[in-house]
């Protein structure tokens, strides 16, 4: 019972790390927030949560991963792809063997192959930290539209070069050749399995409702299962489970753009995903702060055996690595602008501005991937040996993910502070907007007239379908973009309409509770109005 009181705990310190992140004014990270009541939960409860690696890795990467696939901007994702893949994998490649170095020199007692793997996971980065961080400040767009694209693909590429130094670790064996080729096909029967389970899943249930019609509760399962589906199948076979949710994800969105999914359907699948991620996103945090005190015991015996008595040890090893990723950014992202300078045919079109420089290298923050991938680190070797430096390799990745998340917090604000509100004019996003609306408009008006053509006009008249067609195309086009000129008066024609028709669905929402509570209608009669008034409010709003 204790274990379960200890998870529901965890899940009301989530509820209230995001009610009490919204209400401080200074913009302290939520990560932060939650880790703090993890250390609190920890002091409360005798006995913690034992993890279980695998199972730990089984349920918070394949989700998480499959929605950063399912979300990123695919246009974004072309646009950025040198930037994006220089980034995910030549960065992780060298921070996996600089920093690996950097750390078995600094800190003998941990093996070469050990050092790796940290490395390893302390390269991939998270961006819902540092949206975290940024949600009041002026980044700008294409920086975002990178670190989210870097985040997607560094978290596949720097689990799966952490998944082939840990095997090193526990067999004392490391080939490049075997390595090299191990990883292109892990790598590429990784994304063919994450396509394939999706698309026929996918497949499946296009035939299944095709014929007999959506279930909803069905649909929002289906959607939770596809992650772990394409992991576990991937991992089946010897690819990359990894991998594969991203694929599975990428799929996903693809599929999704066949828009053979019901409206109703799409938004409380979207509703599902943003609680779960935040939900996931939060217990790996929690889950930290609860797991640091005993991770913090085991660590001061691991740094007793490289001469140093003083626990202040642990905190510098863990700074010098954070300062070292930062350096490393730095480096990579310097350097690669410089080469696409040297080897593109309009180098003065690539611009250099120290200060997006600076602000991708500190907005590099380690989050809930680095932790829940640590976390998964052997207990026992082989011969029924303890795991070399286990908890000193966790203690320090969860420290640099701490420490990462206090320097962005503190260096971000001084380096966006005067970055100028965007440029006049339209934004590539405005202008496709636009775009979409203006086609989506003419196209309906189309369909529209072919249906009015179709119709019996004797009794209402031609006039009437005339007015309605273009009442009814105004208020689709208005219910969009209008917010950009607030000053005209159709915008406040728009909003007085829009006023008055949320005023009569709150009252009539509060006359069917009213009837209910009086035992005038049933229940479920006021359930089925209420639902239809929502969809109404969402409509309207």
């Amino acid at each position: 019972m204790e274990s379960i009181g200890l998870i529901f705990t965890i899940l009301i310190a989530i509820l209230l790390s995001g009610v009490i992140g919204r209400a401080l004014p200074w913009g302290i990270p939520l990560p932060l927030i939650q880790i703090l009541f993890g250390i609190i939960i920890a002091g409360v409860f005798e006995e913690g949560i034992t993890l279980n690696p695998e199972v730990f890795f089984l349920l918070f990467i394949p989700p998480l991963l499959f929605l950063d696939g399912w979300r990123i901007p695919k246009d974004a994702l072309r646009r950025e792809k040198t930037s994006i893949f220089s980034l995910a994998f030549g960065l992780v490649l060298l921070t996996v063997f600089g920093l690996g170095y950097l750390i078995h020199w600094m800190i003998p007692a941990m093996p070469l192959t050990v050092s790796f793997a940290l490395a390893a996971i302390m390269s991939p980065t998270d961006p819902v930290a540092v949206t975290g961080i940024t949600r009041r400040l002026p980044v700008p767009q294409r920086l975002m539209l990178t670190l989210e694209g870097e985040a997607l693909f560094n978290d596949a590429s720097g689990l799966v070069a952490f998944k082939m130094a840990v095997l090193a670790a526990m067999t004392g064996v490391f080939s490049l050749t075997q390595a090299t080729s191990s990883f292109i096909w892990v790598a590429l029967a990784g994304l063919l399995t994450g396509f394939v389970v999706t698309w026929a899943l996918a497949f499946i249930r296009r035939r299944y409702t095709h014929h007999f019609g959506e279930e909803q509760g069905a649909e929002l399962l289906l959607s939770l299962l596809m992650p772990f589906a394409a992991y576990i199948v991937a991992e089946k076979i010897g690819a990359s489970g990894i991998l594969s949710a991203v694929a599975a994800g990428l799929t996903m969105s693809t599929i999704e753009l066949s828009g053979r999914v019901s409206p109703l359907t799409r938004m409380r699948r979207t509703v599902v995903w943003d609680s779960l991620q935040f939900t996931l996103n939060g217990f790996i945090f929690v889950l930290l702060g609860e797991q640091l005190p005993s991770i913090f015991t085991g660590a001061v015996h691991v740094v007793e055996l490289t001469g140093h008595h003083n626990p202040w040890w642990l905190i510098i090893y863990a700074f010098v690595i954070s300062l070292s990723l930062i350096t490393l950014r730095f480096i990579w992202v310097s350097l690669s602008l410089f080469a696409q300078r040297l080897f593109s045919k309009k180098p003065e079109a690539i611009e250099t501005q120290w200060r997006h420089v600076l602000v991708l290298s500190f907005a590099g923050v380690r989050g809930a991937v680095t932790l829940a991938g640590v976390m998964t680190l052997p207990l026992l070797l082989p011969d029924q040996s303890a795991f070399p430096a286990r908890d000193l390799a966790i203690f320090l990745a969860a420290t640099v993910i701490i420490l990462s998340l206090v320097i962005a917090s503190l260096v971000l604000p001084l380096l966006l502070k005067d970055n100028g509100p965007a440029p006049a004019g339209l934004s590539s996003h405005e202008k496709q907007k636009q775009m979409a609306i203006q086609t989506a408009q003419a196209a309906a008006a189309a369909q529209t007239d072919e249906l009015i053509n179709g119709l019996d006009k004797q009794e209402l008249g031609t006039d009437y379908y005339e007015q309605l067609k273009n009442k009814l195309l105004a208020e689709f086009a208005n219910s969009f973009a209008l917010h950009t000129d607030t000053e005209s008066t159709t915008y406040k024609q728009h909003h007085a309409e829009r006023l008055l028709r949320l005023k009569i669905v709150n009252t009539a929402r509060a006359t069917v509770y009213s009837l209910a509570k009086e035992q005038k209608i049933s229940d479920e009669l006021a359930r089925e109005l209420v639902h239809k008034l929502d969809l109404d409010e969402v409509r309207f709003n």
